[in-house]
This record gives C-alpha cells, sequence and structure tokens, in this order.
C-alpha cells in the first residue's frame, strides 16, 4: 500500500469539514469525539479541538474560509478542564470571521464547574439539628487536591455560606479600633465558635469588605476581632470607604460566615476542608438526591488575549452560555474594596494632604482588578451575541486593555457575584488610583466599544460594591439601550480617578438604558454615576426609577438618579426621566457639565423608547426583582420654618446636609427662615435642627392646602429645565370657620374656579403651591429659571377678569403676620445662598 504523505493526509482531513455558503462549519458536541471529523454527523467532542481545527484551515490557507469559520455547538454541557484561549493566531478578518455559535434552537452551556453527588443524610445532630436535616457529600478534588470555592450551587439557585445571621438580616458593629486593627462585636449566641477560615463580611458606606477572622476574643457579651493580613492593615489603614460609627443611623452592619458551627438554616452549606466534606441544609421542596449541585472550579472560563502589536481580531461568540466560575482571592488575601469592586493593594492617609495633581487629596490607594469569567485583552472586533453569563462568581466580562470596536449586544448577564461588565483600564496596579490615566501607546486604550441591548439583572449579589456596567478610562464608548435591575449598587458608572486634570477619557455616550430595582444594600449610589473629566460625553435619554430601601446604608437619604461625582465634567446631561430630580453634582471639574430636562416632564417616549430593542426583547422575561424588598419612599414637598435671632446659617446648612433635601433652599425675613424642599422624614430633620438649635421655634409645613402643578394643568406643556422659586408667607384670619372656607375654596378650586389655573398657566409659573401651619401660609411660587414675577404675574389677569375676582374675594382670608407693616399682606422672603455639598 502506498503511504500519502503526512501534510496531503493533514489537507484530506480538513477538506472533510463542512464548507456552506457561510463559510467553513466545525460541529461540536457532548456526544462527539475529539477524534472525529467535526462534521455534524461526526462532531468534536470539545470547542478546544475546534479552535485547534479552524486554527489550522487558517494557517494553511484553506479555500473554505472564505466567508469564515462557523464552530457550531450542539445543545448540551460543555465541562472545562482549563480556560478557552483565544490567541492571536485564531483571529479572522472583516470578510472571514471565526464564530463559535450556538446550532439552531441549541442553548449549550459552557461549565467552569464541578457536579457534586453522592449525598446522603448527616446521623448525628448537628447545630441542634434533628437527625437528617443536613446533608453530606465527600468534597471534590483535583490532583489528590481539595478543590476550593466560596459559592455553591443547588438547581441553579445560589446557596448560602453558613453564617450567623438569619435571612438577610445583619448586625451591627460596636467599635473598630484602627490602632490595634481589631473590631468589636456583640457576641451573645455563645454557640459560636471561632473556626479557621472563618470570615467577616462587613458593609461600609459604598462597598464591603471580606476580612479573613484571626481570632476571636470573647469577653461577657462582647467579642473582638483581629483579622488575617495583608487585609487587617488595608482595612485599618485606609481612609475611605471605611467602617462607620453613627448614632444617627447604626455602626456598620455584618456578620459573620463560613464556621461549621454557623450552620443551621434552610439553604446554607459549608465546606470542611480538614475533612474533605461538604454539608447542605436543604430548602423546602428540594429533593438533593435528584438535584444538580454545582461548585465553581476555574476562576476564568474564555480568555481572549493577544498582545499589542498582534491583538486577537474578528472573532465572535453567538448564543453560547457561559456559567459557573470560582473566584478565590478573598480566601486567600481577604477582600478590601476602593471602589466598583477594585481591590485595595495598598492604601493609607497621607499625614500632610496633597499630591501633585490634587492639592487636598488625603487617601492614597492602588488597587487589583477582580478575575472575570470571560476576559479580553488587547482585542478588537470581537462580538457577544445573545450568550448568557450566568452563575458565575466574581465579574462576567471584562473588555480591559488594548480592546476597541468589540460589541456586546443581546446578552444576559443574571446570578453574577461581581460586576455583569467591566470594560477599560481603571488603574495599573503600579500606580495611584487618583491619577489620570496618561499614556503613551494609543493602542492600550479601551474605545469604541457599543455595549447594547443587554439585560443584566440579579448581579453584583457576592460583591455588593459592584454594578451593572462599570468602565474605567475609556473613550468613545457607547452604552445604550440596555436594562438593568435587581443590583446592590450603582446601575452603572463611568470614569475612574475621581480628577479633572484632562485625561484619556473623551466622547462616552451613556443613552436610553433602563434602569431600576438598584441600591439594594449600599447608598452613595445612583442610577448613573461618573468620575473625572470626559469631554464631548453625553448621558441623554435614559429611564430610571425604583430604587431599593436598603436597611442598612449608612447614610439612608444619599440614594440618587443621577450623580456626577469629583472632577466629573465635560457631560451634556438631558432629557433623561428620572421619577424626581433627585440628583448630585459633587465637586464637579471647572469647566462643569450642562443639564437639561432631567425629570419625570420628559416625553413619555423616553420612557417607552429606554431599554432593549428588537430582536433582543424577549430577554426582558428574564428581569429579576425582589418584590419582598422595599423601595425608597419618595421625598414630598414640605416648608419648616425656624423663628428666633441670629441665625447660624452655615451651621444651619451643615446640619441638613445628611437629609439630602430634593431642591433645597433656604429664605429668611427678619426673624423667620423657611427651608423649603422635598424631603423624606421632615420630623427627623426638624429633631436634628432642634438639637442643633434650642432656643429656635421651629414649625413644620406639611398641609399643603393647594398644589398646582403646570405639567398637570397647562395643556401641552414643556415645563422649564430650570426653576427658581419665589416664596412669601402670611396669615389667615383668627377665625376658624373663615381658615376653613379657604382651605375649601383651595380645593375645589380647579373644578369651579378653572381660569385661575388657566391664568397660571398663561403665566408659565411651573408651580404654585400653599402651606399651612394653624393660621400661617406659606406661599411658593416657581417661574422659569431667568424669568421676572414682576414681568409674569399680570399674564394671570390678561384677558381673564375671573381671576381678578378670585384675587378680591382672597383679600378677606389674608393679613400680614406679626411684625409687617399695616399694608403689607403677603411678605416676600429672600433667598440665603446655599452650596451643594456630598
Amino acid at each position: 500500500m502506498r503511504l500519502i504523505p503526512f501534510n496531503k493526509l493533514l489537507i484530506v482531513f480538513l477538506m472533510v469539514f463542512t464548507v456552506s455558503v457561510s463559510g467553513a462549519e466545525i460541529w461540536v458536541a457532548p456526544s462527539g469525539k475529539d477524534s472525529n471529523l467535526g462534521t455534524k454527523s461526526s462532531p468534536l467532542a470539545t470547542v478546544h479541538m475546534a479552535m485547534r481545527k479552524a486554527r489550522e484551515l487558517r494557517r494553511l490557507k484553506d479555500p473554505s474560509i472564505k466567508d469564515g469559520i462557523r464552530i457550531i455547538v450542539m445543545n448540551g454541557t460543555y465541562y472545562l478542564k482549563e480556560p478557552l484561549f483565544v490567541r492571536p493566531e485564531d483571529s479572522g478578518t472583516a470578510e472571514s470571521p471565526t464564530t463559535i455559535e450556538a446550532d439552531v434552537k441549541a442553548k449549550p452551556i459552557i461549565n467552569g464547574g464541578i457536579e457534586i453527588k453522592n449525598w446522603t443524610k448527616s446521623t448525628t445532630v448537628i447545630n441542634g439539628l434533628k437527625k437528617g436535616s443536613v446533608w453530606v457529600a465527600n468534597a471534590p478534588k483535583k490532583a489528590g487536591n481539595l478543590i476550593d470555592y466560596r459559592q455553591l450551587w443547588v438547581n441553579g439557585k445560589k446557596a448560602v455560606r453558613a453564617k450567623n445571621t438569619a435571612g438577610t438580616t445583619m448586625e451591627r458593629i460596636l467599635s473598630w479600633n484602627h490602632e490595634e486593627q481589631t473590631c468589636w462585636i456583640p457576641f451573645k449566641d455563645k454557640s459560636v465558635k471561632y473556626e479557621p477560615g472563618m470570615e467577616m463580611f462587613i458593609v461600609q458606606w459604598w462597598s464591603n469588605a471580606n476580612l479573613r477572622i484571626k481570632n476571636i476574643e470573647v469577653q461577657k457579651d462582647s467579642a473582638k476581632l483581629s483579622f488575617e493580613e495583608p487585609e487587617s492593615r488595608i482595612q485599618s489603614e485606609h481612609p475611605w470607604p471605611a467602617p462607620w460609627i453613627s448614632k444617627n443611623n447604626g455602626n456598620s452592619a455584618y456578620f459573620l460566615n463560613n464556621a461549621f458551627s454557623l450552620l443551621n438554616e434552610p439553604g446554607e452549606w459549608y465546606l470542611d476542608k480538614k475533612n474533605a466534606k461538604i454539608y447542605y441544609i436543604p430548602r423546602a421542596g428540594e429533593e438533593i438526591n435528584s438535584a444538580v449541585v454545582t461548585a465553581p472550579v476555574l476562576e476564568n472560563l474564555v480568555e481572549v488575549k493577544g498582545t499589542i502589536d498582534s491583538p486577537v481580531s474578528h472573532f465572535r461568540f453567538k448564543g453560547i452560555s457561559f456559567q459557573y466560575s470560582n473566584w478565590l482571592r478573598p480566601s486567600q488575601q481577604g477582600h478590601v474594596p476602593l471602589q466598583s469592586g477594585l481591590y485595595l493593594l495598598d492604601a493609607y492617609k497621607l499625614k500632610q494632604p496633597g499630591t501633585p495633581n490634587q492639592a487636598n487629596l488625603e487617601n492614597q490607594a492602588w488597587v487589583g482588578r477582580p478575575r472575570a469569567a470571560v476576559e479580553v485583552n488587547y482585542a478588537n472586533n470581537i462580538q457577544f451575541e445573545s450568550c448568557r453569563f450566568e452563575h458565575l462568581a466574581s465579574t462576567g466580562l471584562d473588555l480591559n486593555k488594548g480592546t476597541n470596536h468589540n460589541t456586546v449586544k443581546g446578552n444576559l448577564f443574571k446570578d453574577i457575584g461581581g460586576s455583569a461588565i467591566n470594560v477599560g483600564i481603571f488603574s495599573e496596579e503600579a500606580f495611584e488610583a487618583h491619577l489620570p490615566l496618561i499614556i503613551k501607546d494609543e493602542r492600550e486604550m479601551c474605545s469604541d466599544e457599543v455595549i447594547s441591548d443587554n439585560l443584566i439583572t440579579n448581579v453584583t449579589n457576592e460583591d455588593w460594591g459592584t454594578l451593572g456596567i462599570s468602565a474605567g478610562f475609556v473613550r468613545n464608548i457607547t452604552i445604550e439601550h440596555n436594562e438593568i435591575s435587581d443590583v446592590s449598587y450603582s446601575g452603572m458608572a463611568m470614569g475612574w480617578g475621581w480628577t479633572h486634570t484632562p485625561n484619556v477619557m473623551q466622547n462616552n455616550k451613556i443613552l436610553a438604558n433602563k434602569i431600576h430595582h438598584y441600591a439594594k444594600h449600599l447608598h452613595d449610589v445612583a442610577g448613573i454615576y461618573t468620575l473625572s473629566a470626559q469631554p464631548g460625553s453625553r448621558i441623554e435619554e435614559n429611564y430610571i426609577d425604583k430604587v431599593y430601601n436598603s436597611p442598612y446604608a449608612h447614610d439612608p437619604f444619599l440614594w440618587l438618579y443621577l450623580y456626577t461625582d469629583e472632577g466629573s465634567e465635560g457631560f451634556t446631561i438631558k432629557n433623561n426621566w428620572i421619577a424626581e430630580k433627585k440628583i448630585l453634582k459633587n465637586h464637579n471639574g471647572p469647566k462643569g457639565n450642562i443639564w437639561e430636562h432631567n425629570d419625570p416632564y420628559v416625553s413619555s417616549k423616553i420612557k417607552e423608547n429606554a431599554g432593549i430593542r428588537a430582536p433582543y426583547k424577549d430577554l426582558e422575561k428574564e428581569v429579576v426583582i425582589d418584590e419582598k424588598w422595599g423601595l425608597q419612599e419618595m421625598p414630598k414637598p414640605y416648608a419648616i420654618e425656624l423663628i428666633g435671632s441670629d441665625f447660624d446659617i452655615e451651621k444651619i446648612k451643615s446640619t441638613l446636609v445628611g437629609f439630602r433635601i430634593v431642591g433645597q433652599e433656604l429664605y429668611q425675613w427678619k426673624n423667620h427662615l423657611v427651608i423649603y424642599g422635598k424631603m423624606n422624614q421632615p420630623e427627623r430633620t426638624k429633631r436634628k435642627l432642634a438639637g442643633a438649635f434650642p432656643s429656635l421655634e421651629i414649625k413644620i409645613y406639611e398641609d399643603l392646602v393647594y398644589d398646582f402643578q403646570n405639567f398637570e394643568r397647562c395643556k401641552d406643556s414643556k415645563p422649564a429645565s430650570d426653576w427658581e422659586n419665589i416664596v412669601l408667607t402670611a396669615n389667615l384670619p383668627a377665625d376658624e370657620k373663615l381658615q376653613k372656607e379657604y382651605v375649601e375654596y383651595h380645593k375645589t378650586q380647579f373644578e369651579k374656579w378653572p381660569e385661575v389655573a388657566k391664568g397660571f398657566c398663561n403665566a408659565d409659573f411651573q408651580q404654585l403651591q400653599v402651606f399651612k401651619k394653624d393660621r400661617q401660609l406659606i406661599l411658593v411660587i416657581s417661574i422659569p429659571k431667568g424669568e421676572n414675577l414682576d414681568k409674569l404675574n399680570p399674564k394671570t389677569t390678561q384677558n381673564n377678569p375671573r381671576v381678578d375676582d378670585w384675587n378680591a374675594l382672597m383679600k378677606k382670608y389674608q393679613s400680614g403676620i406679626e411684625g409687617a407693616k399695616p399694608d403689607e399682606t403677603w411678605i416676600f422672603l429672600n433667598k440665603v445662598s446655599v452650596e451643594e455639598k456630598k
């Protein structure tokens, strides 16, 4: 028999692959073999081998790849033993891309976990639970070593690492000693025992920390915790975000976890490393013998990695599900984030504030980046479409360094421990986090990415300080028509560095996204959050609504819809539908931002058009909303009056800072000072003011007897973007009968005196509100900013004589307050300057 040369045999072998009008096809199936041909009838077993075959086709410049290579993955689960690595040699071209895609109607899963089987009921009493309540299995090993993990899923639902508090409740620390690097906690439950590997999970401002406990020293009903290094030093030295101590809102919330003595509640699990056993208490209805119990093994499932000179290009994933990734750093070195899940490698407070970049900076920090299930570096024209990122321990998808012209569209991100998507450089580990990024080689930039029409839901459920979408130093990026729900912190963030110094960021766009049910666990939060200078950037036509009510927030009023934080400048922020003008502009750059029409009065089409578009709208059925979790109460309009002498205006303003009063303004006339705005819990505000100013009389005006809103009452109205308020006060007669008549006239005015509201519309009054307390009235007239009341007011009676009748009728009910001149009825209060503070 004549032997065929190996190179000819290889060519013959490769030619067996299916060639279609859309390019070469390589098929993969769970039932396949990697020694097969790779055809539909003889599929390969792994995507790894399919990529190798595709790489060979490109190396040999096979004519079948003219229109691209399609690696078609049939239905089933593909367990990875190592990450899938996409190299520069795997690159396609614009005319001939390589695509890893699901077969028609198939839902293939790339799985980085391991299934745990052979569960048996415990035969002993565990933590006071009756025999058989706890199930046990042998903990899986790899190469003779126990596999470590921090998550466990039962039938796709995440179990809870054994902890000392029930359900979603948490406890409060007693104190924190930064010099000793110790924490005191209440410790009444003596069944809790210290065990190696035990951790503390603590909430601190806009983040949380995972601290490995070194020792627990019990003294009566309290205990002192000390921690392992390096997190012990970092946690106690870094100034922001730190544990908080607050008489008003409570100290930092925490729980202890990862100890056998804490295993006592359905849904909890514990990995006993010493005895190589895993324990689980089933939830109601779970049949463990038939359940699929999965532990994550691989931290990284897919790595697309080129170099600065040889990037990966024109590679696509379509319809693939990436599931079950691990993240072990918190178990090995603790986890103390600065912000957005970027963990601190080192941090401390400067004894003498000031750096060359920021004169008042006192916070020094160097950060690392968490692992992601799918990581992309030095790659362009990569596409993820209609994929699913689920049951992942840390970040879902990370477009890190040297990425550009990539597209992420129509994907589902669900049940993820960290951010769904990280994009762009944040800080290199060697550089301090508050420095602007200035690069020498543009190829290092993350630019021209498109993230669109994705559903991001139930993410950030391990590291609460992460986000739906988190973008660092990026340029020309477009984030549009995504829907984000059920997140612990902010919906999305854009920018890094906390600086107005010019840097690489510019021309970024956040457009038509739908963000709702966020801030589940933390505050100092927003639907959309920005940092640092980004000239030419736009935030437009987003729909932001429904904020969760976190019971453990350090600042319960610091939740926002739009938040331009330190250094933010160069943004145009307009036509965003938000339920209230609850925004914050904190230490923005000197060049500022343009704000226009961000309120509930923008076109309803903005709400209708925001979020996911066709053909991906079926994703909406996957939206997660925690119905049992409460929502924030919307602030309501109130006036608070302070009566006295020698007002300390600066002290009053500083007392009010923590209450986050929407549209807060101060107005004064003689010994009367009026605080006007939309508030939560005005009684609490009054108590705080009374404590600070015991000599002042303080009154709350919460009886809104009249409320004219231009948007509701004026046909074809388009409210002004910015308003100016005029505040007046007067008295009603002492006769209670006349007071009731006045109130009744105003309750029925819209029906019986419609000409009055018509006059207000004609004058372009934005709103007119009358508050009553006893017999005193506070009147607030809102007009477009830049307009003049003397100019607008005559328009109320123009061709409208019945308004004159109304005004004449009202005169008998109004008189000047004490101190007014005999001919004065309504007293105008003068506006007091108020600076916006964080």
